[in-house]
Order: C-alpha cells, then structure tokens, then sequence
C-alpha cells in the first residue's frame, strides 16, 4: 500500500542534504533535530557530513562510526576522572551516531553488528552512571523471545513511582530514547520503562516475528512486569508510541485497561488502512470497514489518548482530523494536538523539533497521572 505523504514530500525536499538519498537525508535530519536533545552536536554532524559520499555506504559507516568512537573514548576518559555527567553526555551522544552508522546494512551484516553492539555497551554505561542507577531488564514475551527494556527509576526517594512506557515503532531502537525522552520523565518525577521489539540482541531475529498479527499482546506482557515492581504505582502507569507508524500499541491498550493514559495513534492508522482498502476492494459490502474497526479498536480504549502529530507527517492533516472526529463522535477520551509547519515539530516522529513535541506530550501525560 503506498503512503499519501501530503505535503511532507516538498518539506522533507527542502531539507535534503543529498537528494539522491532521500534516506540518508531523513537521517541526517533526525540527526540535526536530536542536537537539541543531548543526542548529537550540531558541530559534529556537519563536520561528519562534510566528509561523507553519500553514493557509498560503507563512506556513511566510515564517518558516523568515527565521531561515536570519539565521544565513546570521550565520555570513558571523563569516568575514569570522575565527571559523570560528562561521561554520560558523550555516551548518548555516541550511542545516537552508532545508530546512523548501522542505517544503511541489513541486521545479518557484519556493520549493522558492530555498531549496535557498540551502542549497546555505551546503553550500559550510560545506565551505570545514573541515579538512580538503571537496569537493563527482560520481559518475557515470545518463547525464547523476550523483549529488552531500560528502567530508568523516578529521581524521588519516595515510591512508588508513576511510570511512562516509551515504544518505539517497529524497527526503531530502544537505545535511541534514552536522549529522546528520558530527562522528560526525569524531570516530571516519572519512570522510563524504554523498550523495542528487537529483543535481547543485535535485532537479527526480529524479522522473524515483526510480521506476526499480535505485536499488540507485548502490552499486556510489559504491564504484568511493571505491576509486580514494589517502586511503581500500578495506577499511574502511561504509554507513549514514538512515532506511532503502526496502531499495535493502541491495539494493545483496547484490550488491557490497566493502563492511566496514552500518546499513540488511537486506532486512527488502522482506520486509514481498513479505508484504503475498503475503497480498493472488489466486494465492498462483505469487507470490513470503519465501523467495525471502531468497536475492536477504538470503542475498548478506556484511557484518555492523545494523538499528536504534524501537518508533514505521512497522513493528511485535514485526513487525520476527519477520522479523530469520528474517534470524538464515538465519546472516547481524546485529545488532537497537530503541528504547523510554521512552528515545527511537524514531520513525521518530529523528527525537525522533537524538543517541542515532547514538551506538549510529557506535559499532557503528567496532567493525565496526576503529577
């Protein structure tokens, strides 16, 4: 199924670096806008950048591997002389350009490998240094499957704490939020449970389970784990899908009403699809359509939602209101907040301003637990 871009097409143009590699370009973008996050320098990326033959791959992994062993080396000399938050900064710094450098390779690919094993144990350091210091946890899930997770507890002494599960979509890294989100949590006195689906390794097997049907029963597998913790308040305990590509976490929440608050698509991704498809079938009478999809998706989510995204994001700004308007007409507990171009934040994941999504977000979830 092909994605109606809208007006994202022209804005992403206007930013490219390269417009030969529209992925690359997206990338470097993402990299620019996490500069404000701790998660780059904006120096570095364009140092790098310089330096960088965007027809070569290997040129890509050359120069992003560089600049994250540097802030590795970096951030591991100011441990050893007791700057912690130095040490830290680098690290989430260089776990960002390992990231980068594994973009273009397959997960079987020895680069791919080497550069998420690297972000990894700068992830563990990073963890380390904290305080309170964070662990690395796993959740059960799939047999011999189970997801990996960052717990990042409240810096009050007093527990239990209000928690906010950080999912990424599908394929998106878990390491990638500890600069994204963390200090959002922090500084409103919440946990950070972070996790992904690429499970407890270098992500070589997710392809074998990203195509099942019930991504969504991960949901109810992370709650069961966060409930049995003695430093969480099981009744505030929220969910944020970054970047929502994908509606299995609002699946997820439909059908486990445990959950206080979340910040997801709220089925709207699945309405869009069942339409597009509805509208393209050769037996419309007998195909499933919006109605159904609200009473499995939309009509189960007992937690008030908030849908944010941007005006260039893949979906129509003027499509998104019309199908949160049949979200509110169904009587569910739903805010829409959408980006302008003018104020930014407004690509797909905001990927052009997260700063500002995350304000408006993380304030959202602390007025929805009560903080």
């Amino acid at each position: 199924m092909s994605i109606d871009c809208g007006e994202s097409e022209p804005g992403l143009l206007g930013w490219a670096l390269w417009p030969e590699r529209e992925d690359l370009s997206i990338e470097y973008l993402r990299l620019l806008g996490s500069a404000q996050e701790g998660g780059a320098t904006t120096a570095e990326c364009r140092v790098t950048a310089s330096r960088i033959d965007p027809s070569n791959d290997h040129s890509w992994y050359a120069e992003w591997m560089s600049v994250a062993d540097v802030n590795c080396r970096r951030g591991n000399a100011a441990l050893r002389d007791g700057h912690l938050l130095t040490a830290k900064s680098n690290w989430l710094r260089a776990i960002n350009y390992c990231q980068s450098a594994a973009l273009p390779f397959e997960r079987e690919d020895r680069h791919y490998w080497l550069a998420t094993s690297n972000m990894r144990q700068c992830a563990r350091d990073y963890l380390d240094c904290c305080s309170p210091r964070g662990e690395v946890v796993r959740i059960p899930w799939l047999g011999g499957y189970p997801l990996e997770a960052y717990f990042l507890p409240a810096p009050e002494l007093a527990r239990p704490a209000p928690v906010i599960v950080c999912m990424g979509e599908p394929g998106q890294r878990k390491e990638e939020l500890l600069h994204k989100v963390a200090r959002y949590a922090r500084e409103r006195g919440m946990s950070l449970l972070a996790v992904d689906l690429l499970g407890a390794g270098t992500g070589s097997e997710f392809d074998q389970i990203v195509g099942r049907s019930d991504l969504e029963t991960t949901l109810g597998h992370i709650m069961d784990y966060l409930v049995g913790r003695e430093d969480v308040d099981a009744g505030r305990i929220a969910v944020l899908a970054d970047g929502w590509g994908s509606s299995f976490v609002a699946r997820g929440i439909a059908f486990d009403d445990r959950f206080a608050a979340a910040v997801c698509d709220g089925g709207i991704w699945d309405l869009h699809e069942r339409a597009f498809l509805a509208a393209r079938a050769p037996f419309q009478a007998t195909f499933p359509g919006p109605d159904r999809d609200f009473g499995r998706v939309a009509r189960n989510i007992k937690c008030p939602v908030l849908i944010a995204t941007g005006e260039r994001g893949w979906l129509r700004a003027e499509r998104v209101r019309e199908l949160f308007a049949q979200l509110k007409a169904d009587g569910g507990d739903v805010t829409l907040k959408i980006f302008a171009a003018s104020e930014t934040a407004a690509m797909q994941a905001h990927v052009d301003n997260p700063t500002l999504a995350n304000e408006y977000i993380f304030d959202w979830i602390a007025s929805r637990l009560g903080i």
